[in-house]
């Protein structure tokens, strides 16, 4: 049975439960014990910040100790340094190369690179080279931002200098797009070859999370997400978001290469993407299965919770029964 290792845990239960489900023994890592992602799992450990300069060293015995095969991180905080120190870990770790990850984790830079590959991206500038004649309505974002934080809507140019004055992290500034966006969540074999990409629709989002959605098989975006995977040179999962717009073009925003937050929706319509990420693990080469996925399945998330207790001196995941409370029934 593979052993998986997973980083950054956080509250990804939905991932770490779908490989689980597809015959892995995982093992979720996180700074925190109150991580609920850590519970989902078959073991857990609790491992230094990403900063720590025992990180990697951290990661690569507990590889050792579990004998996993696969490391796959589940928030963007430890991508460079794990792409950047891949050969420390004696395991196949589902990430890009560093180029590709530095690409993605800076807007501007994917922008450029998705300018210079000839892929739709929306007019873009730095705060220093705006044009005068700019148009409304812009986008003021963090260029290293994530979960729709460190993004401002300007309508007019008082609007824009008043958020350029106010941001303290490197910025740009982006034209908006008009039209409807779309999130796409690609899975790439260790080549880059795109092995499946699943569109859905933005019915509701959150904090830059999907809490409705729908699969939408479109031969464009599912054509369109392969092609921005494979230029990127993606390994493993990557979610593109982009816009249609009034013209038909396909603009890219943003390119986060791990799974993405509506994991739920392609998995439950058949993306298979657990089960691909243990075949390439085992040395397997999946052939691609492009637009093999059920149409019109719908996410609509509400909120959960994981009762733990301590036992001793270790926190537990407390049992059903023990959260039944009888109250006294009235005269």
């Amino acid at each position: 049975m593979t052993v998986v290792l997973f980083t950054c845990a956080g509250q990804r239960v939905d991932i770490v439960t779908a490989f689980r489900r597809a015959g892995a023994t995982t093992v979720a890592t996180d700074l925190s014990e109150l991580a609920p992602a850590l519970y989902a799992a078959d073991h857990r450990e609790l491992i230094p910040p990403v900063g720590d300069p025992t990180y990697i060293e951290t990661v690569a015995a507990l590889v050792r100790r579990y004998e996993a095969s696969l490391v796959v991180p589940l928030t963007d905080l430890d991508h460079e340094v794990l792409a950047a120190n891949r050969d420390a870990i004696p395991a196949l770790v589902l990430l890009a190369g560093i180029d590709a990850i530095r690409r993605c984790a800076d807007k501007w830079l994917a922008h450029c690179f998705f300018e210079e590959v000839g892929l739709p991206t929306p007019p873009t500038w730095l705060p220093d080279a705006l044009p005068e004649d700019i148009p409304f309505p812009v986008l003021v974002k963090a260029r290293r931002g994530f979960g729709s934080r460190g993004i401002y809507r300007a309508s007019n140019r008082q609007e824009l200098d008043y958020f350029l004055a106010r941001v303290d992290a490197p910025s740009m500034v982006q034209q908006a797009c008009a039209g409807e966006e779309f999130s796409i969540d690609v899975f790439c074999d260790l080549e880059s070859r795109c092995l499946n990409a699943v569109p859905r629709t933005m019915i509701e989002s959150k904090g830059g999370e999907t809490i409705k959605g729908k699969t939408i098989k479109d031969r464009d975006l599912i054509e369109h997400g392969a092609r921005v995977a494979e230029a990127l040179g993606i390994v493993g999962p990557a979610n593109v978001q982009c816009f249609r717009e009034p013209d038909g073009r396909l603009p890219v925003t943003d390119v986060n290469p791990r799974f993405g937050g509506g994991f739920p929706l392609p998995t439950a319509a058949g993306s298979r993407y657990p089960e691909l990420a243990l075949e390439l693990a085992a040395g397997g080469r999946p052939e691609p299965r492009l637009g093999e996925f059920e149409d019109g399945v719908v996410l609509t998330r509400y909120f959960g919770e994981m009762i733990l207790h301590e036992v001793a001196g270790r926190l537990e995941v407390m049992p059903q029964d023990a959260l039944t409370v009888e109250h006294p029934r009235g005269t």
